[in-house]
């Protein structure tokens, strides 16, 4: 098994369940030295996606899961990583007790654009589901989002 940082929708552990159901949550962690953004607006069907870039004065909450072969070819499906969507990246989280190694998901694509309302919403409530503190689900509430139709 290998460690998985969830910082999107996959936050919430009742849709990792859904998507990869051999794989426990095991803690959650800071992403330190980076910053959560959005890009490819041309690439998702609502606006721009999430993903994580390297940022000195940053952090990311992420949720951890240990994750077999198995449900890693299923996230990767849904991730779209087998079309060049997101590709893996292996980096350091800090969790409760220690610095583990675990590996996301980044966006293949250039920063910029921004999310739908809905999409700033699911990612949002995934962090409260995950135990998020308040002060960052709120600033993932506040963000700048762009309305269906815009």
């Amino acid at each position: 098994m290998t460690l998985y940082a969830a910082y999107g929708s996959n936050l919430d552990p009742r849709q990792m369940h859904e998507r990869a159901p051999h794989s426990p949550p095991s803690g959650s962690g800071w992403l330190q030295g980076w910053r959560l953004t959005f890009g490819g607006e041309d690439l998702g069907w609502e606006g721009a996606l999430a993903t994580v870039v390297e940022d000195a004065d940053h952090q990311v909450f992420v949720m951890l899961y240990d994750v077999p072969a198995g449900d890693e070819r299923a996230l990767d499906q849904w991730e779209g990583a087998e079309t060049g969507l997101y590709r893996k990246l292996r980096v350091r989280v800090q969790a409760i007790n220690e610095e583990v190694l675990a590996w996301l998901y980044v966006l293949d694509a250039y920063e910029g654009g921004l999310p739908s309302a809905r999409y700033l919403g699911i990612m949002a409530d995934a962090a409260e589901a995950a135990s998020a503190p308040a002060d960052y689900v709120a600033d993932l509430r506040a963000r700048p989002c762009r309305s269906i139709g815009d």
